[in-house]
């Protein structure tokens, strides 16, 4: 395609407004950490928002997951791992995703279920240690139904652009919870590979999922490296939506917010209160937004050692035990002390 019919196929079909239904996907924020290290036995979200590590049965496998400065042109993030326990007795009930989960009220653009479906456009730039092929899959949630393509890995960042097929099959429910999972498999036993890819929509059958794959984890020299990922309407991937850092936070921050930052003295001074005659102190801490439902609220371990028993001489230290959460909302949470407000897909 030359690059004036590329950008008339962009201009027809990039919708109006935000068209990247990715979070953070130039891998800026990372609420929790920038590194972890030992992730594999089980999944979670461990450095950058929004982007969760899901596991099948456990693998021998172990990875480090970083936030690294080191993306292509015009990314100055990525997400890097780095396996550092190799796993090349595949177990058939194996698998290693990197995720992200969508709300269906987000996903209303592309017309799912309906006369009018729309085509996906996925796109993202990756690079590694060496030549490797992996799957990228879309996962209904709402009607178990899935769409999987290859791509490929070299050690230079290239930029892989799919096309996923419109579905005029289940659509996707107008509400917060959990509808499509963006998937790249990058481990499988042959549960998820004994079959034919499924490179149109169709009911799940899980060996047709990830058919073609290379192991993640075959060995210690092996690194995956993405950024500038990017989910929208149309048959065409254009270039990535670049948001600002202040509106990524908030939108990370619908999922998942710190209140206070993760040290001592910053969580020493979230609020200040009195307290008479030995009674409980209440303090309402606002959210910075509106998270997707109530969440759990937790407090770290720096703040349980930080906050002074309220009382005028300040001299101890509230208990574990002293701390208590209630009555939380979406929009605020009640508590006497605490950091953490987790409301994830």
């Amino acid at each position: 395609m030359t690059s004036k019919a590329r950008q008339l196929a962009q201009s027809a079909s990039a919708p109006e407004g935000r068209k990247n239904v990715v979070t953070n996907g130039a891998m800026n924020v990372a609420q929790r950490s920038t590194s972890v290290t030992g992730i594999g036995a089980s999944a979670g979200y461990f450095t950058v928002d929004r982007f969760n590590i899901n596991v099948g049965d456990t693998s021998a496998g172990r990875l480090t997951m970083t936030q690294t400065a080191d993306g292509p042109s015009g990314f100055a993030n990525c997400i890097k791992l780095d396996c550092t326990t190799a796993d090349t007795s595949i177990a058939a009930g194996e698998f290693l995703i990197l995720e992200q989960r969508f709300e269906g009220q987000d996903l209303q653009r592309f017309m799912k279920g309906t006369s009018d479906a729309k085509e996906y456009a996925v796109s993202f730039y990756v690079k590694g240690n060496a030549s490797a092929t992996y799957v990228v899959e879309l996962f209904d949630v709402d009607n178990t139904r899935q769409v999987s393509k290859t791509f490929s890995v070299t050690t230079s960042w290239t930029r892989v652009e799919l096309t996923f097929p419109a579905d005029t099959t289940g659509a996707f429910t107008d509400d917060n919870a959990q509808s499509l999972n963006l998937h790249i498999f990058l481990h499988a036993g042959s549960t998820y590979t004994g079959g034919t890819l499924s490179q149109t929509w169709t009911s799940n059958t899980n060996a047709n999922r990830a058919v073609g794959i290379s192991s993640f984890f075959d060995s210690t020299d092996r690194t995956f490296f993405i950024t500038g990922m990017q989910l929208e309407v149309g048959s065409v991937a254009t270039e990535f939506e670049h948001r600002s850092f202040g509106e990524e936070l908030a939108l990370c921050q619908r999922y998942y917010e710190v209140q206070g930052g993760t040290t001592l003295t910053q969580f020493a001074h979230l609020w200040t209160g009195d307290v008479t005659n030995n009674q409980s102190y209440y303090q309402t801490v606002q959210f910075s937004v509106e998270k997707r439902a109530t969440p759990t609220i937790t407090m770290s371990s720096a703040a349980q050692s930080s906050f002074g028993t309220p009382t005028a001489a300040n001299t101890s230290r509230i208990a574990t035990s002293g701390v208590a959460i209630s009555n939380s909302t979406a929009a605020r949470g009640y508590f006497y002390v605490g950091v953490l407000a987790d409301a994830e897909l």
